[in-house]
């Protein structure tokens, strides 16, 4: 049970600093990386910058306090893989090299170790 824990907070605790992180990065005028007219890039409107920082930072608080509930946090990791997987196929679809394409990907892979683990703890509790 505890390495399980273990597992599930540094899946939850990687993907909750990337979500955050992104957050502020797209708030800043200059961005700590990326480029400032990254949406624009995407073809993606400007008004989708606030939207998805919001959304990212909801997110991060919904899958990092334990005291949500289950059911939120279940919206909260689907939320959070649709938008890997959005990201993936809008680096693609903008001509990004493959390491702009794999790297959301690869996150969308840790938040679901996050989620396996997070049941596989659920069900323990629940069986005790």
């Amino acid at each position: 049970m505890k390495r399980d824990k273990i597992i599930y907070w540094t899946a939850t605790g990687i993907v909750g600093a990337i979500m955050v992180l992104s957050a502020v990065n797209f708030s800043l005028e200059k961005p700590m990386f990326g480029t400032p007219d990254g949406f624009a890039h995407l073809h993606l409107p400007e008004y989708f910058k606030k939207e998805l920082t919001l959304a990212k930072l909801l997110g991060a608080v919904a899958l990092l306090v334990p005291a949500i509930p289950f059911k939120i946090k279940e919206f909260a990791y689907a939320g959070t893989a649709i938008t890997f997987v959005s990201a993936s196929f809008a680096h693609y679809s903008s001509g990004d090299g493959i390491m702009y394409i794999i790297d959301p990907l690869i996150f969308f892979c840790i938040l679901f170790v996050s989620y396996i683990y997070l049941n596989r703890i659920r069900s323990r509790a629940m069986a005790c």
